[in-house]
């Protein structure tokens, strides 16, 4: 077949008129019935799973031919087919928070005139990892190809990748140092990086000279472009077999039902009406960051406001949010757009179309120049996830409300564990002075919040990749030679407090072995909840902390073959530094720069677990034994909080006494009573301190951010707390 291009097609003409179709009459391409669905349903929906198929064959294949250990190992991949104006029409498994990205960067290349410079021709490769222009953070690689017909450009397949390392200041997957764009690592901004189905070979010496770890972008590359070729070739013998107008028809009409489907599960599942909340995450760099502007604490604050109409209609506004800065945690509006999608399709749409159709019928407003919108290329993006993983948290919150209103219990989710502590660096081997990458993955697996009907999962869910899976020790310790593993186990406490308890977190102990030297660094919420607190009187997970050994006896522990420690299974016995000696550093800010380490240091990774439901005292004391006999919770924590009393039986089994359980249940009780206020009392407290000024300063200049920001917001908190005219904390 002769070359073909896009020039003649005027894609930017294309996708105007679509959305001027879209604005006009409320419908996808102005397509106001669903003709095809009506007049042969059965072969339609062969259509689709046939596509939907190809994408998740191409995810399963593409990462078993050749990938990197993070896009094997857990399948931190993802595929997509778009329209010629690139619109989503079905998705793969995986991280489907990039289904959305990938448009935009699509539509940012189409809005750009690309088809007439460099050209969209058949066989032409396309690269980007731009959040400013559709992507979340740099780290995310996508590859999209146009795929043509006859001549006719049809459509667009891409495909999403997580890489080991992205070249930044400091190694690894997640840049937590970072200030501005130019320490984010290496930008590749909606690039052509090959024709006629090969990548330029420029590029690829580019790439391996701008990466720690270029054997895997090298290998990602490969599993990219493996599974777009798939999908080319699977909507090819589509088209055989249906004909070319048909699945032109099929594409948008796909589209439009998958809008026609968000709407109907809103009215079915949600009361109409406006939900709020507001989520914070804190990051703590005064006296630990390496950029002068970057020295000082800050808090993040992610006010959300959810207006759910009686037709269906969704809208998401974080008027109020607070300012971006000079830290990695900013994120763009294709950022931030990518997350509401994902949660979307987790939420109201999981059994539906999922494409497109669904983002379109979601309305959303992340105001310019906060953190979630922050409109200025020059700062930096490296880990918008910091933020937007709390942030987001809002949004099951609100939603779960709207479920118990309309009698879904079985639908609420409290919220979700924050996917932190994600151990970063590298470092080089003694044996062979090779440099070795530490960025393990295993952070996808954490605690579920809890749900209406019962507890939550157990370090086995990720916001972002709902096929959580922490992969296997051997295969990190594959890529991260120095860096060994003593234990995982689950992390007693970590799960929020509940009539149904959150999932369960855990942790991991590592050992630094064999090395010259490396770097370690990694972030979580330490500070604050970063969930907020569970549903219905449910408790938040627990927050997370800081705790590594340098110079340690390990090697003479080993030599006498005396018990080493696995954990920091309970802190307050100091299992950790009571087994050993050396430096013990412990710390409740989880935030962590890179610092160096050597052999027989120790690291520490806690995983977080996931808020909790109802009232704990209903918690059925059998649960709460089998939670203590699972090392869920210490037997402290199950008396204190549960009110329930166990003991071990002459057999080493927890029981639970059930006439002291009775006993510390009727006090817990009492206590209650005896402190609570009522919400007079308490507002009246709470304004005082605004008054007086008693406020940390952090949270002072979070709030002055918001004010500053935006006069919408700054008057309603004005009005709530009934603070004069012009009154900033």
């Amino acid at each position: 077949m002769p070359e073909q291009t896009a020039r003649a097609v005027g894609l930017r003409r294309r996708l105007e008129e679509m959305e001027r179709l879209y604005r006009e009459t409320g419908h996808y391409g102005g397509i106001d019935r669903l003709t095809l669905k009506e007049q042969d349903p059965f072969r339609y929906e062969k259509v689709y799973a046939e596509l939907r198929g190809a994408l998740v064959s191409a995810r399963e294949t593409a990462l078993h031919i050749s990938a990197s250990p993070i896009v094997r190992n857990i399948g931190e991949l993802c595929f997509a087919f778009y329209t010629p104006e690139g619109d989503s029409v079905a998705v793969s498994t995986g991280i489907i928070t990039h289904v959305h990205t990938m448009s935009e960067a699509i539509k940012f290349m189409i809005r750009n005139d690309y088809d007439q410079d460099p050209g969209i021709a058949e066989g032409d490769i396309f690269c980007n990892n731009d959040p400013d222009l559709g992507n979340v953070h740099t780290t995310d690689v996508h590859t999209i190809i146009p795929v043509f017909w006859e001549g006719e450009m049809i459509g667009w397949a891409g495909g999403v990748a997580h890489q080991v390392d992205i070249g930044a200041s400091t190694p690894g997957h997640d840049p937590i140092a970072t200030a501005n764009r130019f320490e984010d690592g290496f930008y590749v901004t909606a690039e052509k990086i090959g024709e006629r189905d090969a990548v330029r070979k420029d590029f690829k010496v580019r790439a391996s000279r701008s990466v720690r770890t270029p054997l895997y972008w090298d290998l990602d590359e490969k599993c990219r472009l493996a599974g777009v070729y798939m999908i080319r070739d699977a909507v090819h013998r589509i088209i055989r077999e249906e004909g070319l107008d048909y699945f032109l028809r099929f594409m948008r009409e796909a589209i439009e039902e998958g809008r026609q489907i968000f709407l109907a599960r809103v009215r079915e599942r949600l009361v109409p009406g406006v939900y709020r909340t507001a989520s914070f995450e804190d990051a703590p760099y005064a006296g630990k960051a390496w950029h002068p502007e970057q020295n000082q604490d800050r808090m993040m604050h992610a006010p959300m406001t959810i207006t759910i109409g009686a037709d269906g209609s969704f809208f998401l506004d974080m008027e109020g949010a607070s300012a971006p800065g000079p830290f990695p945690f900013n994120a763009s509006e294709g950022s931030m757009q990518g997350a509401l999608w994902v949660l979307i399709t987790q939420t109201l749409i999981y059994d539906g179309k999922v494409n497109d159709g669904s983002y379109l019928a979601a309305g959303h407003h992340f105001p310019r120049g906060t953190w979630c919108n922050a409109a200025d290329p020059t700062l930096a993006y490296g880990s918008p996830w910091g933020f937007l993983i709390p942030a987001f948290t809002g949004m099951f919150r609100c939603l779960s409300r709207g479920y118990f209103a309309r009698g879904y219990r079985e639908e609420i989710v409290c919220g979700y564990g924050f996917t932190g502590d994600p151990t970063q660096g590298g470092g080089i081997l003694r044996a062979t002075g090779q440099y070795f990458p530490v960025s393990n993955f295993e952070l996808c697996s954490v605690g579920l919040g809890a749900r209406g009907t019962m507890d939550g999962l157990d370090a086995a869910y990720a916001m972002w990749n709902p096929e959580a899976d922490m992969g296997d020790a051997e295969v990190w310790e594959t890529i991260e030679s120095g860096l060994l593993y003593l234990s995982r186990r689950i992390k007693p406490d970590t799960a929020g407090y509940g009539r149904y308890r959150g999932g369960s977190g855990w942790e991991a102990l590592r050992l630094v072995h064999g090395v010259t030297g490396m770097e370690l660094y990694s972030f979580r919420d330490g500070a604050v909840f970063h969930g907020g607190a569970g549903l219905f009187g449910g408790y938040p997970n627990a927050t997370g902390y800081r705790l590594f050994l340098r110079r340690t006896n390990f090697a003479e522990v080993v030599r006498e073959r005396r018990p080493y420690p696995l954990g920091d299974a309970d802190p307050a016995r100091r299992e950790l530094d009571t087994a050993l000696r050396g430096e013990v550093h412990r710390s409740p800010h989880a935030l962590i720069l890179p610092q160096t380490f050597g052999d027989d240091d120790l690291w520490l990774c806690v995983f977080s677990g996931g808020p909790g439901y109802g009232d704990p005292l209903e918690r059925t004391p059998a649960e709460v034994c089998a939670d203590v006999a699972g090392n869920v919770y210490l037997p402290r924590t199950a008396e204190n909080v549960f009110g329930v009393v166990v003991r071990p039986d002459a057999a080493g089994e927890w029981r639970v006494d059930e006439a002291a359980t009775e006993r510390r249940r009727a006090a817990l009780r009492a206590d209650r009573r005896a402190r609570s206020v009522d919400y007079a009392t308490f507002w009246e407290r709470e304004r005082r301190k605004l008054l007086e000024g008693r406020i940390a300063d952090v949270v002072r200049r979070m709030y002055r951010e918001s004010m500053s920001g935006s006069a919408r917001w700054a008057e309603e908190f004005r009005a709530f707390w009934q603070l004069p005219d012009g009154w900033m904390p």
